[in-house]
Formats: C-alpha cells, structure tokens, sequence
C-alpha cells in the first residue's frame, strides 16, 4: 500500500504531546503535524518551529482550535487527566480520529462517554497503553500464545515506579493531588491493568486493593526543615528529595527541570529553575506539599478459569517493571531493565533446567530501551497502521477494549477505599453499553 501522509494537530504540548509529535517528525512520510492548542507559550512555539505550522493554525485553548473545521486526519488529546473528555468528544464530532493519552478520563462515566460516542459516530480512537507495545510485553505475549509457559496460574507483576518519580510527579508535580488530575492506580497503572488483562486475554471477574500515602506526608518532614529546600534544610545534605540537588545541580535533567519551568526539554536555564523552586510546589518539601495519592498498593485479581494475579505499585523501588508468570509448563521471570539476553529467565518443568531465553527483538520493532522500553515509538507506528486500515481494532488499544479494562481500575480503587471485593462485570455492566 503506498504511504499516505496523515495531517495530526495535538492539543496539550507538554510531555507526553511533545514525545508523540517529536517521534512523528522522524517520519514525515507518515504523519505532518499542522497544528496546535497550547496555553503555555514556550511549550506552543516548540511544537510550531519544528513542526513549520503556521500561525493560523497555532491556538492557545482546545476551545479554539475545535472552534475551526477539520484540517487534519488525527487530533491527539494530550491535555491533563480532566481535560480529556470535553475535547475529545468534540473532536471527534468534527471527524477527527483520536490518540487519546491515557488515562483516558478520570472517571467511569466520562471513560463510558468517549467510548459511545466514537462508536455512534464511527471514529477510531487508540489509548496511549503504550507498554502494549514495548518489545518486552510483545515478547511476553508471544510466549503464552505460543504455549511455552502453559495455562497461565498465577502472575506477580510490580511497577517500581521509582522514589524519585514518585516525588517529582506524584508528590510536587501535576499528579499528586488526585483532585487536579485523577488517584495513583488510574494515572499511573492503568498501563498495567490494561497490559495484564492484554497479556491473559481473559476477563477479570474478581478485585480487591490495599493501598495508602506511608511516606510522603507532614509527619515525616525532618526537624527545622522549611516549607521549601532552597531555604536551606538541616537535612539537605542527606535528605535524596533535596529539591536543590534534584532540579538545580541536576542539569541534564532535563525532565524534572523542564516539567518545574514549563519549558520544553532542553530550554530550561538555571534561573528559571531557580524561580521555579521559589515559586512554584517543585521546589517546596517533599513531606510538606498537596499531595494527596498512595504512594503504595496492592491489586488482586481473579481473572475467568481461576487464574490469579497480583499487581504491586510502589515508590520505594530503583524503578522499572518486573513480571513473574507461572504455567503450567514452566515458570518465567522477566525484568524489564535488563539487556534483551538476561531479561527473560525460564525454569522449565520438563527439563528441570533454568536458561536465559535467547530472544530476538528484531521482529517486535525498537530496542528494550528507550521512552517507554520503545513503546512510544511502537504506538505511533501502530497508529499509522490502524488508521490506514493495515491492522484493526483487535489489534491495537482501541477505545472499547480501554474502558472496559478503566473500569477494572476503578473497581479497584471502589475496593481500596471500601475494604471490599468489587465484582468487576458490575462495573462493565453499568457504564459499557
């Protein structure tokens, strides 16, 4: 089929609009991005210098961009967690296709909503899951199709989200207070709900959840600590939150000093940094901020045939996921930071023997490393795909299939604040229609 190339607006030019954009502009044979919604200036310019878009079609609200007719293919909803849903609807009311940043709304209803209405008006709309599309899950689901490990029992699977992400995103940044954005598990793990329930191919029936903020909070503050590090801290030298150490003397961070100052990667300056650490929570202390979401839980699911899963998130973790999958053939232990060769660690019950599997990721598209072990790059190749009708919705992480594995986080977050099992068809059955 000869390439077509699909205009893309984005609308939210922060992180997440700026990587899928910046991964589009390696391929202008694929996609040509044409415009752009943005409130913050800096961040607005970045996307319309290296994207050449004209001044026409640069905008500072959703509002104002949906405010024109169509002139382009796909509009990425890239906007903070509330802000989905009224544009995306919109959106796709003037013919837009969707890549929707996940999570894709904040609640069941508003998830459900999306879903009809790309259903009602015939819109294809994929959900930024991107381990889905990572080498690593890839390979993983490729083993249990193809039968090496079995039937599926049981799964463990940890997101160490890292003590250091936790406290630049969910702690000080824009994800900590669950009112701004949306609680922990729907923000942060609906990858891996979604990426588990992907990988068993099964519906999950039973959930219960544990979860709380043990560390992050006031009482834990050191003694004579001020509201903000650069006041100075009897517990600077030592403390690893020492937001000094963290945004300023970092400086090729350009993550956590480009999320303090609001500009994008690369074009920040230690002056900005530093009003930004007089100014704004990025520089206030740790135990001392807004925050408001778990820094550590726990999911146990029951998925249909009996098999079991436990998912763990936690802070307190060097960072990276980990999975263990028992069979009933063998017992596989895959760590996602691992080199390709030592990743993935199989104890086979016939040979009694334990090997490394020497995988080839030649046939699953970019290497384990990268933004998102390569799942950034791999959604965006795979959205060309879908859209082009090379693959269909079966095949990506389409919008129905999204809701229904939103509602087994929201199920879960029901059973982490009511002490219950949450019967996960209940929610289906009450919002997917």
């Amino acid at each position: 089929m000869e390439n077509k190339q699909l205009k893309v607006i984005v609308i939210g030019a922060g992180g997440r609009g700026q990587t899928y954009t910046n991964i589009m502009h390696k391929v202008p044979e694929k996609f040509k991005v044409v415009g752009v919604a943005e409130p913050i200036d800096d961040r607005r310019d970045y996307i319309k210098e290296k994207h050449e878009i004209e001044d026409k079609n640069c905008f500072t609200t959703w509002e104002d961009i949906l405010a024109v007719p169509r002139f382009a293919d796909i509009a990425i909803i890239s906007t903070m967690d509330r802000m989905h849903t009224e544009p995306a609807i919109k959106a796709m009311e003037l013919g837009y296709d969707l890549l929707l940043e996940k999570p894709a709304a904040p609640t069941p209803e508003e998830c459900a909503l999306i879903n009809q209405r790309a259903k009602e008006l015939g819109r294809k709309v994929m959900v930024c899951h991107v381990l889905r599309y990572t080498p690593f899950f890839k390979t993983l689901k490729k083993l249990i199709n193809d039968g090496v490990l079995g039937e599926i029992v049981n799964i463990e699977h940890i997101e160490g989200v890292g003590n250091e992400h936790q406290s630049h995103s969910f702690v000080r940044g824009n994800w900590g207070n669950s009112e701004r954005s949306s609680f922990m598990l729907l923000q942060k793990c609906c990858h891996d709900i979604d990426i588990l329930q992907w990988l068993l191919n099964k519906s999950c029936e039973k959930i219960q959840s544990f979860g709380s903020t043990m560390h992050f909070k006031k009482e834990n503050a050191p003694e004579g600590s001020p509201e903000r590090c650069i006041d100075g801290c009897p517990a600077s030298e030592n403390c690893p939150y020492n937001a000094m150490k963290l945004y300023y003397d970092a400086k090729g961070n350009h993550w956590f000093r480009g999320a303090a100052t609001e500009k994008p990667a690369g074009k920040d300056t230690d002056c900005e940094v530093l009003k930004a650490l007089r100014e704004t929570q990025y520089g206030k202390c740790v135990y001392k901020c807004d925050n408001d979401v778990v820094d550590h839980q726990t999911v146990n699911m029951q998925f249909e045939g009996g098999t079991l899963i436990s998912m763990t998130m936690s802070a307190f973790a060097m960072g990276g996921r980990r999975i263990r999958i028992m069979g009933t053939k063998g017992d596989l232990v895959a760590d996602m930071k691992k080199p390709a060769k030592e990743a993935f660690e199989f104890y086979d019950f016939a040979t009694n023997e334990k090997k490394c599997l020497d995988i080839d990721y030649s046939n699953v598209g970019d290497s384990i490393l990268g933004g998102h072990g390569g799942g950034d790059d791999g959604i965006i190749i795979d959205l060309y795909k879908y859209i082009m009708g090379e693959i269909d919705a079966s095949e990506v992480s389409e919008i129905e299939i999204s809701t229904k594995n939103h509602m087994i986080v929201f199920a879960a977050e029901d059973s982490r604040l009511n002490s219950s099992v949450v019967e996960v068809k209940n929610y289906i059955d009450k919002y997917v229609k």
